[in-house]
């Protein structure tokens, strides 16, 4: 029957969109996997080419019966990106600037706009949007306002919540609205649709304010359930309740955003620990200092980044002698004097701290930049290392307060030495929130077993801080589950409402932030029970690899290679626009290919 159901949507997708359709098993199977540890294969894949596409396709969909899922450059970390659905892939085509206001700082962008493409055109009118996630060249702006992302001066620009004005979508039931700050008794112009939606949120916002202002963290990185806070304002703005939805509640079509100028001035400076403990409880002093970014790069990342030649010599030029951890410190502003006190202040508080001579002093351009390059690279250098143990990302950005950091890190490596690994730390430790990824072999039960226990127990010290169980990758597969523990049940058969007033048929997404699957059913993961793949005759050596197999599964998914800036990775992918073509999409058509996932043959 699903066959059947496959066969009958393709074939009136074919008919009616403009757009590319893709139902062939290679298709599927390149769009089942995100940057997460999950694989589901799609019912199929569309390409919309215009808007109008969107909309017919979307209606098809509802018409058979099948979700939808938006997507954009696939590098989720949670399995957002990836379910049993429709697949509507926005990067190829849906990519452009649709209005720019450079008095007001504002732009609208359709959802493939991807951010280092957009900055570039904002930046010879000396303005940038601010949220700067490290995928920066590959990350499109739907995406970052489908998982409510973050970067590393959220701690002087905020998440993505408080950097978008309004939100054109397209709901199930096939209307059209723009999510804004309308007041309510304004709305005459909207559908009947969207004004009963918007009576409905603030009759739940008002409704629940006590019980959402006890439950929700008081910490700058909550991106976990819907941002229903938002509704217990006087006037609340709606497309902010769309922020961190995660393609479960609308298909995002145009995107308005807040500009900031570009800081003209910028210095850095690379503070050295002798000890992760001691790292993380200065930054609570740090911060005082008022750095656009405190940004923490661990002894592991250092050591696997000298060990990549593109990386070695400028670590090299920054690293003194072993340090346990560094972090780097940024000011920037319009007064480049201002920026150089900031700079001999950071060095005066280390000296205080007990670490003087502990800050290599970057004032360069050249020198900043080539620092930051191997910062934005952390995942990618962590996911370097060979083996089938890897950094798994499930508990990689809870954050808590700076005040509780140390302990925090402290108490979660001895978790990880409970059971019988260590862990990656890296980022964002200006708020609290660090990438830490405990290194598991995913392949084995005892893996999915780990992965369980560190979680569950983690968590517990997450409420215990009062901290926030996801602070800037979203929730996905990993981390929806866990909404009841941290919120109680009231706020998250408030999630419930949400998603089923927006949503009632269950179209978007579903399976995400509300009515999840476990995170450790092991037939959602890449390497499910039955992964296996039967040892090939090569004539190349990959013994230093794990083999071949081991080679061809180093492809973390992550999507640098759909990066468009002056780096030659991918000079196809760059002509055609299709996944097919980027080195992810061919390494993943080889494992899946080797593993015997595309048919005996």
């Amino acid at each position: 029957m699903a066959n059947e159901t496959n066969s009958t949507l393709a074939r009136k997708l074919r008919r009616e969109l403009q757009g590319d359709v893709l139902f062939d098993a290679f298709s599927r199977g390149r769009y089942s996997t995100d940057a997460s540890i999950y694989q589901i294969q799609p019912l199929g894949v569309t390409v919309p080419k215009s808007e109008q596409d969107v909309q017919i396709a979307l209606q098809i969909a509802v018409d058979e019966g099948v979700p939808v899922l938006p997507r954009g450059g696939g590098t989720s970390q949670t399995g957002q990106a990836i379910g049993e659905a429709l697949v509507m892939d926005t990067t190829k085509y849906l990519n452009q600037v649709l209005e720019f206001d450079a008095e007001n700082r504002t732009v609208v962008v359709q959802p493939g706009m991807v951010l280092e493409q957009l900055n570039r055109f904002l930046k010879p009118h000396g303005l940038f949007y601010p949220v700067d996630v490290s995928t920066a060249n590959r990350a499109t702006l739907g995406g970052m306002a489908g998982n409510n992302s973050c970067g590393s001066r959220s701690i002087r620009y905020g998440n993505m919540v408080h950097n978008v004005r309004a939100i054109d979508a397209l709901l199930a039931d096939g209307s059209e609205a723009q999510f804004n700050s309308v007041p309510f008794q304004q709305l005459n112009d909207q559908t009947p649709t969207y004004t009963e939606l918007v009576r409905k949120m603030r009759e739940l916002g008002a409704r629940e304010a006590a019980e959402i202002d006890q439950s929700f963290p008081k910490v700058l990185r909550r991106v976990g359930g819907y941002n229903i806070d938002e509704l217990t304002k006087a006037t609340p703005n709606m497309s902010h309740l769309l922020v961190g939805s995660e393609g479960t509640l609308a298909f995002f079509q145009r995107i308005h955003l807040n500009l900031q100028p570009i800081p003209p001035n910028k210095v850095l400076g690379v503070c050295h620990f002798p000890s992760f403990y001691e790292a993380m409880d200065s930054t609570q002093h740090i911060v005082k200092l008022n750095p656009s970014a405190v940004e923490l790069v661990g002894r592991t990342m250092i050591d696997l980044a000298r060990d990549i030649p593109l990386f070695a010599a400028t670590v090299d030029r920054f690293v003194q002698g072993e340090p346990q951890a560094l972090l780097l410190v940024e000011f920037a502003g319009e007064d480049h004097a201002e920026q150089l006190q900031g700079l001999r202040q950071l060095v005066e508080l280390m000296g205080s701290l007990g670490f003087p001579g502990g800050v290599v002093e970057a004032t360069d351009t050249e020198f900043q930049s080539a620092i930051w390059e191997v910062r934005k690279s952390g995942l990618n250098i962590m996911m370097s290392m060979k083996g089938d143990g890897k950094p798994v990302s499930f508990i990689e950005d809870c954050a808590v307060d700076l005040k509780d950091l140390a302990e925090y890190t402290r108490r979660l490596t001895d978790i990880f030495h409970k059971y019988g690994t260590t862990g990656t730390f890296y980022a964002h430790a200006s708020v609290g929130c660090l990438h830490v990824r405990p290194i598991l072999n995913m392949k084995e039960e005892s893996g999915a077993k780990k992965m369980r226990a560190i979680v569950e127990e983690t968590l517990e010290i997450v409420c215990e801080y009062k901290g926030s169980h996801s602070g800037e990758h979203g929730d996905g597969l990993a981390r929806s589950e866990f909404h009841e523990p941290m919120f109680g049940r009231r706020m998250v058969e408030s999630f419930e409402e949400v998603k089923d007033n927006f949503d009632p048929g269950g179209t978007f997404n579903p399976g995400k932030i509300v009515r999840p699957s476990r995170m450790d059913d092991r037939d959602l993961f890449k390497f499910a029970p039955d992964y296996a793949i039967e040892p090939l005759a090569t004539t190349l050596d990959w013994s230093d690899w794990g083999g071949f197999s081991g080679a061809v599964e180093m492809c973390n998914n992550n999507g640098a290679c759909r990066k468009a800036d002056v780096a030659v990775m991918c000079p196809s992918y760059r002509a055609t626009g299709d996944e097919q073509h980027l080195t992810r999409g061919r390494a993943n058509t080889l494992r899946l290919a080797i593993s015997g996932q595309l048919g005996p043959q």
